[in-house]
C-alpha cells in the first residue's frame, strides 16, 4: 500500500516561498528524548534552507511543534503551544507533526491556527510537503498509515543545557502490545539504523566533541534484529571505537536487558554504570492487565544480579500508577516492592486512558485524584531512594564529565552511575571527565572536591 495522503478543508497548495533577508523558525518539542533528537534533525533541514532557529517564545514566521501522546497532557500541552506560538506572531505558519499528529490529525487540524499537520514519516519532509510558509493557504495533514510507517529516518541531538551529551537515535518503532500504549501506533513496527551507519555516524558525533553519547530509541534492547545483529554485539563495535567518551543506554526493557550487556557494563569503562529499566507495576495481576512480557519475580531477579554484578549500579525506574483495576492493594503491592529494590531513583506517570488501547476499554477505573495521591507518594518515595543512593557514596571517587552550564557561581555534570553533582565554576573542567571525591548531599545533587590531578 503506497502512503496516503489526505487533506483538511482543501487540498495544500504548493508555491515556492521567496526568503527575504532570514526567515525565523521555533521549534518545541513535547515527550522523550527520542523526539528531542529528532526535533533536532528537522532544524537542521531548515538551517539549511536559511532560516535562522529561534527561541519559542521568540516572535517567528514558523513555529514546528513535535508532539508525544503518551499522556493526555502531553496533547493539552501541544494545544497550548499552538496558542503561544499564535500569542508570539498571530501571522505565523504552525506545523505540528510526531505521534500526536500521526494518530489524532484531523484533532490537530481543527486546532484554530494549525496549518500543517505531518506523521511520523512526514516529519523529515517539511520541505518536500510544503514549498509556502503562507499562513493564507489551506490547512493541509500529509500522514502515511500506521502500517507504512517502515522506514529509519536518523537522528541526534545534544541535551539543551550542556552541549556535552548527544541523544543518538538508533531504534524506530515498537512490536510489543502493552494494553496501555499508543506508540506502536504511533511509530510503527521496530526497526533500527545499519550497524555500519551507527558506527559511521557514532564516530561523527565523537569526531565532534561530545564526550557522553546516549543510544535511543522507542525500544532500544530490539535493535538489529533484521540485521542479524543485537545491542550486545553493537556496544562491542562502539566501545573499540578510539576516544575519549562514554555510553549510556536511555531505557532498556526488562526481558532485553541480558547476562552479556550487564557483563559488558562491568567490564568496560566506555559503558556507563546505569540502566534505566521500566517496570511499570509491581502487581502481578497489573502486570498481566498491562500485557508486560516479564513477572514481578523476573524483574527483582534482574535487579539482584546486575547489582551484584556491577556494586555502584545506579538504576531508574518506569512506574504506572492508577491503571484499570489497580485496587489499593495492589498499588501497596507496587509500592512495597520498589521500596525494596536497590533502585536509585524512579519516573512515576499517572496513568491516562488512550483511545484505541485496550485498557481504555478495561473496568475498574481509579478516581483521578487518587491517581494523583499513588503518584506523588511514589515521587516521594522516589526522593528517598535517590537520597540513600547518594549518601552511599559519600567519600567515594567518581568520574564525573562536566557540562557548560554555570549556576549561581558552579558547574555540573554527572557520573557514570548518574549522580547529579556540582562543585565551584572553572571553564576548564568544561567536556572533560574529572576525578571528584562526593562530599555532601544537598536534595537531588552532590557537592563535589576536585582530586588533584583529577583530570582523568
Amino acid at each position: 500500500m503506497q502512503p496516503v495522503l489526505y487533506f483538511v478543508t482543501h487540498q495544500c497548495q504548493l508555491f515556492k516561498k521567496v526568503l527575504i533577508n532570514m526567515p525565523t523558525v521555533a521549534f518545541y518539542t513535547l515527550g522523550c528524548k527520542l523526539n528531542y533528537s529528532e526535533t533536532s534533525t528537522i532544524s537542521k533541514q531548515f538551517l539549511e534552507k536559511g532560516f535562522e532557529v529561534v527561541d519559542y517564545n521568540d516572535r517567528a514566521e514558523v513555529y514546528v511543534i513535535n508532539t508525544c501522546t503518551v499522556t493526555e497532557n502531553a496533547e493539552k500541552d501541544c494545544r497550548q503551544m499552538v496558542r503561544r506560538a499564535l500569542r508570539n506572531n498571530p501571522s505565523a505558519y504552525v506545523i505540528v507533526t510526531g505521534c500526536y499528529a500521526q494518530l489524532r490529525p484531523e484533532e490537530i487540524s481543527a486546532i484554530e491556527g494549525v496549518n500543517a499537520v505531518l506523521g511520523s514519516n512526514e516529519k523529515f519532509e517539511i520541505f518536500d510537503k510544503i514549498n509556502s510558509f503562507d499562513k493564507n493557504q489551506p490547512s493541509c495533514i500529509y500522514v502515511s498509515p500506521s502500517e507504512n510507517l517502515n522506514s529509519f529516518h536518523s537522528a541526534f541531538t545534544v541535551e539543551e543545557d550542556s552541549r556535552t551529551r548527544a541523544f543518538f537515535k538508533i531504534q524506530d518503532g515498537c512490536n510489543y502490545k502493552c494494553s496501555f500504549c499508543t506508540i506502536p501506533l504511533a511509530r510503527g513496527k521496530s526497526r533500527s539504523l545499519d550497524p555500519e551507519e551507527v558506527k559511521t555516524q557514532f564516530k561523527k558525533i565523537i569526531d565532534s566533541g561530545f564526550k557522553e553519547i546516549i543510544l535511543t530509541g522507542v525500544n532500544v534492547g530490539d535493535y538489529g534484529k533484521a540485521f542479524e545483529k543485537n545491542l550486545t554485539s553493537l556496544l562491542k563495535d562502539l566501545v573499540k571505537i578510539p576516544g575519549e567518551f562514554r555510553i549510556r543506554i536511555s531505557s532498556i526493557e526488562p526481558n532485553l536487558l541480558t547476562d552479556e550487556i550487564v557483563n559488558l557494563a562491568a567490564g568496560e569503562e566506555k559503558l556507563c554504570n546505569h540502566f534505566h529499566i521500566p517496570l511499570q507495576s509491581g502487581s502481578p495481576k497489573i502486570l498481566r492487565l498491562m500485557q508486560r512480557r516479564y513477572k514481578a519475580e523476573d524483574y527483582q531477579t534482574l535487579i539482584s544480579k546486575a547489582v551484584n554484578k556491577i556494586p555502584d549500579l545506579g538504576i531508574g525506574v518506569d512506574v504506572i500508577v492508577g491503571f484499570p483495576g489497580e485496587t489499593e492493594e495492589d498499588f501497596l503491592q507496587t509500592y512495597d516492592f520498589i521500596k525494596e529494590l536497590p533502585v536509585s531513583y524512579l519516573h512515576v506517570f499517572t496513568y491516562s486512558e488512550r483511545p484505541d488501547t485496550k485498557a481504555a476499554a478495561f473496568d475498574g477505573a481509579v478516581d483521578v485524584h487518587e491517581r494523583k495521591r499513588r503518584n506523588n507518594m511514589l515521587r516521594i518515595l522516589s526522593e528517598k531512594k535517590r537520597n540513600e543512593f547518594y549518601r552511599k557514596f559519600m567519600g567515594k571517587v567518581f568520574t564525573v564529565l562536566f557540562e557548560y552550564e554555570e549556576d549561581n557561581g558552579l558547574i555540573k555534570g554527572f557520573t557514570s552511575n548518574y549522580i547529579r553533582v556540582q562543585t565551584k565554576y572553572n571553564s576548564e573542567l568544561i567536556n572533560k571527565f574529572v576525578k571528584v571525591k562526593i562530599s555532601e548531599v544537598k536534595g537531588n545533587i552532590c557537592t563535589t572536591e576536585i582530586e588533584e590531578h583529577g583530570e582523568v
